[in-house]
């Protein structure tokens, strides 16, 4: 199957069901609320799909006085700020907090820190990126419930953490490692297997069981194509993300480039 350029980005996926829905209604509510008071409104962190629906959504409202902010350059889940005029000052209510682990009894991984954050009564939607280190992990959360997880947090994965604010500049991207290889279809299945480096018959085993996502959608279609910019989430082996799809082999490989997380 060749790719032209056109065809290499995903296009725009409508809600897929009734919580996606009502995100875009709300995200028209909060149009209409910002344009009768005047007053800048800010969401709670929505991750990269909710993103794509509350932009669809407000290009539906044709209102185009938005900005989004994740705390960071490249920051993955991210606020939205709907304002009229000017632009708001400070359109980031959250704090960046830096967990120093104090005991390396076993390697953290980002569920961890995620885990003991939401353990703390705090919901989903209140924590923004988590960025492991080799000395612990720093973590975006809104900031009326970044003093709770000062206060509260004390420990990670058995671990004994200390909890302190961080400033927003030493904060940057995990770099991710970056693979090339050639693929005989530009299907899941056929990248799946590549980057988690099995068998094309366990990846589809993989994809049908409901394990893999695409852009926090889960997909169970071995054959459904991939793009340029998807990200994908696979149950027990982590995050990727396709580069690039560049040009192919003589014998009729594509040759991609993904990163792994």
């Amino acid at each position: 199957m060749a790719y032209s350029s056109e065809a290499k980005q995903r296009g725009y996926i409508p809600p897929q069901n009734d919580e996606e829905k009502l995100l875009m209604k709300r995200v028209t509510e909060w149009v209409h609320q910002v344009e009768y008071s005047d007053r800048p409104r800010c969401t709670s962190f929505l991750s990269d799909r909710e993103q794509a629906l509350a932009v669809s959504a407000l290009q539906k409202c044709k209102w185009t006085e938005y900005v989004f902010s994740g705390g960071y350059d490249a920051a993955e889940r991210k606020l939205l700020c709907i304002y009229s005029g000017e632009k708001p000052e400070e359109p980031f209510p959250a704090r960046c907090l830096n967990i120093e682990v104090l005991q390396k009894d076993k390697t953290l991984s980002h569920r961890d820190y995620l885990g003991a954050l939401l353990s703390l009564g705090i919901k989903r939607e209140c924590v923004g990126d988590i960025l492991v280190t080799e000395d612990g992990a720093q973590c975006f959360v809104l900031e009326k419930q970044s003093g709770l997880v000062l206060e509260e947090l004390s420990s990670v994965g058995r671990c004994h953490v200390h909890v302190s604010y961080a400033q927003t500049e030493s904060v940057s991207a995990p770099a991710g490692r970056e693979f090339t290889v050639s693929l005989a279809s530009m299907r899941l299945d056929a990248l799946l297997a590549e980057m988690i480096h099995t068998s094309r018959s366990n990846a589809v085993q993989l994809i049908r069981g409901g394990a893999v996502e695409i852009n926090h959608i889960p997909s169970t279609k071995p054959h459904e194509p991939v793009y340029e910019g998807d990200t994908f989430s696979v149950r027990g082996y982590g995050k990727f993300r396709l580069q690039k799809i560049g040009e192919q082999s003589r014998k009729g490989r594509t040759f991609v480039s993904y990163l792994q997380y």
